[in-house]
């Protein structure tokens, strides 16, 4: 402990966790090895929307952490949205059972226990899993994501977006994996070789490359995450009849092998959220409350332009009501830009048993403000279920470090059994509009109609094929919004941001359009289009 008695670490915490708004109740502070009931550590609703990090070793007990925090968000009407890749969070739709020791713990807490089961929407990359299916189109998803996944080079990045601008720009509709293979085939191939020089700086080889990668995804099974119908993001934004909110659990065992793929998917689900949420400003609690699990998976090994997309989206949804909660290992496993914009942490134990520890926890510690606790130790010694908190308080300042012996969930912790799962899955109103796979007519069926042989009459007449019907070309998609700033105001931020983010191959296109952003190659942060643009 620092100079300060306990009765006045124990004061200073109780006053600075004393809101008069409501919050979420994260536990009872400990000092030394008592816990203190009264001094409740809470999170204010009205501060979720400013981002969060809960961090810690394997087994520290964050994965419940999550749970219970979800269980008082739902409580409180936020819907929330969380990947659930070890399977245990379906525990949140079966009531928890009372023990002997979960009574003692929960006394101890001041925490007023009762068996719940909450409203759960289940979902399943691809339906690849017990869920209702979540896919999105090719054209949605966008050329950043899509080489992010591909783990394509900046060049071939560029390329790539160029094959999305001729696509938009010839009406040729890009749902799945096999549309944009056709428009690549057909550029690369003699009949489009014009089209190919026309679009300038994509070259046949590279092209030639971004196809052998796009025939790789399909060989590992990818074409089930892409297709129709596409899943609207909005239907995150849900409340139960009874007025709390539902948590979107997405299944993802299944795609373990595949983490890249995941994570990407998940910041496809934000790029569209920000670009499809209209502006709130603060509120008094989120519209929606994100949590993406195994963080550091999103940021191993990106691009510079990757990254600072990531981190532009993070910054400004905020103003969307959205709030994002990272979850990952260390703090370090998140980039600097992004972590300073986590203002809520939750930071469960960590080990140093090797240099890299070490140096993993003297960062950490970095992190938090002046603290009556000595941090290295108590993150060292903390036991499962206890963590250092800190949060932002009302007036936006941060709260006082607080280490915490975390509340229980009252649900289940541990996976439902399957027939609960299958049977909510089977009574959800989202199954008849995601369940079935459609293949409505695309790239693929226009550039095949395209390349098909005329046929002759009976004298050998060629008879030319009938035109296809003219493609309509949506509206552009709206600018985005422009709040009050110094130094050339949002607009011209996201166009410099997007000039990095676009590759040398488009970056003079970029300058050239400068802050407007309705042309058809100018989708958003991510390159994703607008949902206008893809019905």
């Amino acid at each position: 402990m620092a100079s300060k008695s306990a009765a006045e670490t124990v004061a200073n915490i109780t006053q600075g966790y004393t809101f008069e708004t409501p919050a979420i109740a994260l536990g009872a502070a400990l000092v030394g090895s008592e816990v203190y009931k009264d001094a409740q550590v809470r999170l204010p609703l009205s501060m979720m929307n400013r981002h969060g990090l809960v961090a810690g070793a394997t087994g520290t007990g964050k994965t419940v952490t999550l749970h219970m925090i979800a269980e008082q968000l739902s409580t409180a009407g936020v819907p929330v949205f969380m990947a659930d890749i070890k399977g245990d969070l379906s525990g949140l739709a079966t009531p928890g059972t009372s023990s002997d020791k979960l009574t003692a713990r929960t006394q101890s807490l001041g925490q007023d226990w009762a068996a719940k089961a909450f409203p759960v929407e289940f979902l399943a990359l691809g339906g690849d899993g017990n869920g209702v299916p979540v896919r999105a189109t090719i054209t949605s998803f966008g050329p950043i994501l899509l080489s992010r996944v591909m783990e394509l080079n900046e060049t071939q990045e560029s390329s790539l977006q160029l094959i999305f601008h001729y696509a938009d720009t010839e009406g040729l509709e890009l749902y799945d994996l096999k549309d944009l293979r056709a428009v690549i085939q057909f550029l690369t191939s003699d009949e489009g070789k014009d089209a190919l020089t026309n679009l300038g700086g994509l070259s046949k080889a590279t092209a030639g490359v971004i196809l052998r990668e796009l025939v790789t995804l399909e060989a590992q099974g990818m074409t089930k995450f892409f297709g129709v119908p596409e899943f609207y993001t909005a239907e995150l934004l849900r409340n139960a009849p009874d007025g709390r909110g539902v948590i979107s659990c997405l299944e993802l065992p299944n795609v373990q092998d595949k983490p890249l793929l995941f994570s990407t998917f998940l910041m496809w689900l934000l790029a569209d959220l920000f670009r499809e949420l209209p502006e709130v400003g603060d509120a008094d609690k989120p519209k929606l409350v994100f949590f993406l699990d195994e963080a550091h998976l999103l940021f191993n090994g990106a691009s510079k332009a990757f990254l600072a997309a990531i981190t532009q989206t993070v910054r400004l949804i905020r103003s969307k009501g959205v709030g994002i909660f990272f979850v990952t290992q260390t703090p370090k496993d998140v980039p600097a830009d992004v972590l300073a914009q986590l203002a809520n942490r939750v930071q469960h134990a960590l080990r140093a048993f090797t240099p890299d520890d070490a140096k993993a926890l003297k960062a950490t510690v970095s992190t938090f403000p002046v603290s009556d606790y000595d941090l290295e130790e108590v993150l060292t010694s903390a036991g499962i279920g206890e963590a250092v908190v800190t949060v932002m308080n009302e007036k936006g300042a941060p709260t006082p470090v607080a280490l915490t012996r975390l509340r229980a969930p009252e649900s289940v912790m541990g996976p439902s059994a399957d027939d609960l799962v299958k049977s909510t899955v089977a009574g959800s109103s989202l199954l008849a509009k995601y369940g079935t796979e459609t293949d409505p007519v695309s790239a693929f069926e226009k550039l095949q109609n395209k390349a098909a042989p005329a046929t002759g009459d009976s004298v050998g007449e060629a008879v030319p094929p009938a035109p296809a019907p003219p493609v309509p070309i949506p509206p552009p998609p709206a600018p985005l919004p422009e709040p009050q700033q110094q130094g050339g105001g949002f607009g011209a931020e996201i166009a410099g941001a997007l000039g990095g983010i676009l590759g040398g191959g488009l970056k003079s296109m970029v300058r050239s359009m400068g802050t407007g952003l309705g042309n058809s190659i100018m989708r958003d942060i991510f390159g994703t289009s607008s949902r206008r643009r893809r019905r």
